[in-house]
């Protein structure tokens, strides 16, 4: 059986942003309407390790795509030289089940989980929006930013994170790459990145809010896609209990999304809050903003089927250009 190998440099040639921003609108909207068959992430623990490996699988029959995503996160890892998270894509033959492809994993969720952020600011933020506050500094927050300035003609960027020399990096390396304007800068705290942007985007691990509802301005549009696990808060409870909150699956976000399973429990929402996925938006079977002054947010853990439509377009493209190693196995 001949596969096709693909190194984090053949994904990230293989995934431009632009094309993972529309292969997310077809994910979400497929999920949405009930095209996928995907079941919530499993969990395998690895205790003596700090570790757990997670599997996302999912098949988009309609489509012909078919993927499972291998995750490993292992606490002790940093302390001992190594990632802390490892990841590969496995796309399969939807037709016979034969594996097709074995492609790195990292790049592909950091593309996709900003594309995807992408997708929800395309469809929720103001059109005018011109002004960005980035929250993280970390790949995944430089990924929303691309994605961000992909659908949006942004002229100014803040980024604040707490260590100011992660922030200062960001700055200089995103600061005119690609869609990103000239005009990146770091700046001391949350307050002085979020105030007055028109769109606000978070990347954390943070158990504690990171943005507070009285720092926003009216009108602002927030991609949340940190607080992945139900004690992880990015977001205060004001600003969940103020806003319009559109989620990338109804049912991953309140069993895993710390920004939602809080204030629901402190029984400040119930889960009602959520008013739809963004696939309901993208197929127009809800209606999303309503008014300038409204306040969206769009919360996202992450789910298989955007493993499974990148996947796809990363092995068409590695296709058409030769990319990878073939391997009899």
């Amino acid at each position: 059986m001949e596969i096709r190998i693909l190194s984090s440099d053949d994904v990230r040639k293989a995934l431009p942003m632009k094309e993972a921003i529309s292969g997310m609108k077809r994910a979400f909207s497929r999920l949405s309407s009930g095209q996928v068959e995907m079941p919530l992430r499993s969990r395998v623990p690895v205790t003596d390790q700090d570790g757990v490996l997670l599997t996302m699988p999912a098949a988009l029959p309609e489509d012909g795509e078919l993927a499972v995503k291998l995750v490993t996160v292992f606490g002790k890892n940093p302390g001992r030289g190594f990632p802390l998270i490892h990841a590969a894509v496995i796309a399969l033959d939807i037709n016979n089940g034969r594996i097709k492809a074995l492609m790195d994993g990292e790049v592909l969720t950091t593309v996709r989980t900003g594309a995807a952020v992408g997708a929800a600011t395309d469809i929720l933020a103001l059109e005018d929006a011109s002004t960005v506050g980035i929250i993280g500094s970390s790949k995944l927050a430089q990924s929303q930013l691309e994605a961000v300035c992909t659908v949006r003609s942004i002229e100014q960027v803040r980024v604040f994170s707490p260590n100011p020399e992660h922030a200062q990096k960001c700055a200089e390396e995103m600061s005119g790459k690609g869609p990103v304007p000239d005009n990146v800068r770091a700046v001391p705290s949350s307050k002085k990145a979020i105030n007055n942007a028109d769109i606000v985007c978070t990347a954390t691990t943070s158990t504690t809010p990171v943005i507070a509802f009285e720092n926003l301005k009216q009108g602002v549009h927030i991609n949340a896609v940190g607080a992945f696990k139900p004690e992880m808060q990015e977001i205060d409870a004001e600003t969940i209990v103020n806003a319009l909150v559109v989620a990338d699956s109804r049912e991953s976000v309140l069993a895993e999304a710390g920004d939602l399973v809080i204030p629901i429990n402190q029984g400040l929402i119930t889960q009602d809050h959520v008013h739809a996925e963004i696939g309901e938006l993208n197929n127009r079977t809800k209606t999303g903003r309503t008014s300038a002054e409204q306040i969206t947010l769009f919360k996202s853990c992450g789910v298989a089927v955007q493993d499974a439509v990148s996947a796809s377009i990363v092995l068409k493209n590695a296709e058409s250009e030769n990319l990878g190693t073939l391997a009899h196995i």
